[in-house]
């Protein structure tokens, strides 16, 4: 599929910072946010709500074709409840890991990621694990953004502090530690870079120094820029 609006995917493991240098980037480009990460949150937090299994593929299929997901306002509902807050919670992350590897579901949300972008009107920003290489391979910008385990730990154990979630840092990087091997060895669309992906370390910078360099980049690539410098 070639998209006819320019599309910038992020790629990248857990707690590299893709959430919020997506957003800080769309915001830059007056592009549309598309959190494909947060749509997988999402489908954990409604199966369980539910009674289904992370791993029961009938019960996902039938929660993919019953239920109402909306994005806006860098935010989701799920059947009209913001649900935002609820699908950073711990546990639905390792069950987006779980449900994420399951065809079902992967194939149920592809179309769903894929509209989410295509309806902006100036150009989208996609974040998650496969948008480089799956969702939308002929993107016209892609990065894979990293960072070490260790730091990556760090930020998600200080964001989970921050919302009065009791846990200690070891679980958090344990937890980090299992979802990255989960994420890469899985036999659907494993978290990988894309061939001409640019990858971006972000273990020793900021947010803004990520965000700087990110936005030099797309603006590069996307024939001398869009929006306003």
């Amino acid at each position: 599929m070639i998209p006819l609006i320019p599309l910038i995917a992020i790629d990248g493991p857990a707690g590299a910072g893709k959430s919020s240098v997506a957003r800080r980037l769309a915001e830059r480009l007056g592009f549309a946010l598309v959190d494909t990460g947060g749509i997988y949150r999402a489908v954990a937090l409604a199966a369980a709500r539910r009674g289904i299994t992370w791993t029961d593929d009938a019960g996902l299929a039938l929660l993919l074709s019953t239920w109402r997901i909306e994005q806006r306002d860098g935010g989701l509902s799920i059947d009209g409840e913001d649900v935002s807050e609820a699908i950073r919670a711990p546990e639905i992350s390792r069950g987006a890991s779980t449900v994420s590897a399951r065809p079902v579901v992967r194939d149920g949300l592809l179309e769903l990621q894929r509209s989410l972008a295509l309806q902006a009107k100036r150009g989208a920003v996609l974040e998650g694990r496969d948008i480089g290489t799956v969702v939308f391979p002929d993107a016209a910008v892609k990065f894979f953004v990293t960072a070490s385990p260790e730091k990556r730990a760090t930020r998600r154990y200080a964001e989970l502090s921050s919302k009065g979630v009791t846990i200690s840092y070891e679980s958090v990087l344990a937890d980090q530690i299992q979802r990255d091997r989960e994420d890469s060895e899985r036999a659907i669309a494993p978290l990988k870079p894309a061939p001409d992906a640019v990858i971006v370390d972000t273990t020793a910078l900021t947010l803004e120094q990520v965000v700087n360099r990110l936005e030099r980049v797309a603006r590069d690539k996307l024939m001398g820029g869009v929006g306003d410098s």
